[in-house]
């Protein structure tokens, strides 16, 4: 049985609520707030992204409007390793993460920077992995793809973002294994998002796409993909009732996708405190949990202390996973 990967949260309270004011407003209230997608548009950090502007605007947290701006590359660490080394201390901007991130930056992926050379902010959200095809796919559940790959492991073309070793890559790596089958042997076409991979399956140049299932939500209602498989413990709720999970077709597999934000190392106790108590604030938010919804995530928060030692404790446990499947980079 493949381990799955634990998450816990809790929301924060807030008994306290900011009154030292400027002329720029609120103390530590960014003047030009910024979220920084680390990809290509389209995909899940592109997704967390415009959750937080739609929400922070929504629920009139931000006076100012937020910008989004995307910083692909090396999905993740171009925009991981600009924000330390060069912009460390910008308060406007957050900067999108998901478990992605923290198995990237487990395998040493990120160059010399690790977990603790950021601050990490808010996790607004959780989804989960899956695999899905194009509506008019032979493949019509798990099982009939399973098969496929056991007759011929490199006939069948998986998209994905991210590298081998990736999450995604990782995803179809657990579905390989507990099916009998050297992930080694399989066909992975590395992109740079979420967003290119549902594109090269909706054009027909490859066959499967593994992602986030908030990602291929969109696809799914427009009647263009058909996901295979979520990899959560039960069936998810909602709009998402409809989807297997892997586990009830005899695949014992769970994936969570936690997604938020982190911030530069240098940036401001002020300001790091606003941005953490405005996602605080936020969360008990009738307004964000609609919108929260709205965006095919489940209910997840996490800021500063709490969500610090999770992504310490998380990233020593992609270490391990990541041993297993010799993918450490260093």
């Amino acid at each position: 049985m493949i381990k799955s990967l634990l998450i816990t949260g809790s929301i924060l309270t807030i008994g306290l609520s900011l009154v030292a004011c400027n002329k720029k407003g609120i103390s530590g209230e960014p003047n030009n707030p910024e979220c920084i997608v680390p990809a290509k548009p389209g995909g899940g950090f592109d997704l967390t992204c415009k959750l937080a502007q739609d929400a922070l605007t929504t629920t009139d947290t931000l006076k100012a409007p937020m910008q989004v701006t995307y910083m692909p590359g090396g999905v993740g660490a171009v925009a991981y390793n600009k924000i330390i080394a060069n912009d460390p201390a910008n308060n406007n901007a957050i900067i999108a993460f998901s478990t992605s991130s923290l198995l990237n930056i487990a395998q040493g992926k990120f160059g010399k920077y690790n977990e603790k050379d950021v601050r990490w902010l808010s996790v607004i959200g959780t989804d989960y992995g899956m695999v899905a095809v194009k509506a008019d796919s032979p493949f019509k559940n798990l099982n009939d793809l399973v098969n496929a790959l056991k007759k011929n492991p490199q006939g069948i073309s998986f998209a994905a973002g991210g590298s081998i070793g990736g999450q995604d890559w990782m995803q179809t790596a657990m579905l390989a294994k507990v099916a009998g089958i050297d992930p080694k042997k399989m066909t992975y076409i590395a992109l740079e998002g979420g967003g290119e991979a549902v594109t090269s399956v909706l054009d027909n140049h490859i066959q499967v796409v593994s992602a986030g299932v908030a990602e291929i939500v969109p696809h799914m209602k427009s009647g263009e993909m058909r996901v295979l498989a979520v990899f959560s413990k039960e069936r998810l709720s909602g709009n998402l009732t409809s989807i297997p999970t892997a586990k009830e077709q005899g695949f014992d597999i769970e994936w969570p996708i936690i997604r938020g934000y982190y911030m530069g190392p240098n940036v401001s106790n002020e300001a790091y405190n606003w941005w953490k108590k405005s996602f605080d604030s936020m969360a008990k938010d009738g307004k964000f949990q609609k919108i929260r919804q709205q965006y095919d995530l489940l209910p997840l928060t996490m800021t500063g202390d709490e969500l610090t030692q999770y992504v310490y404790k998380q990233t020593n446990q992609l270490r391990e996973l990541s041993k297993e499947y010799d993918l450490i980079v260093r």
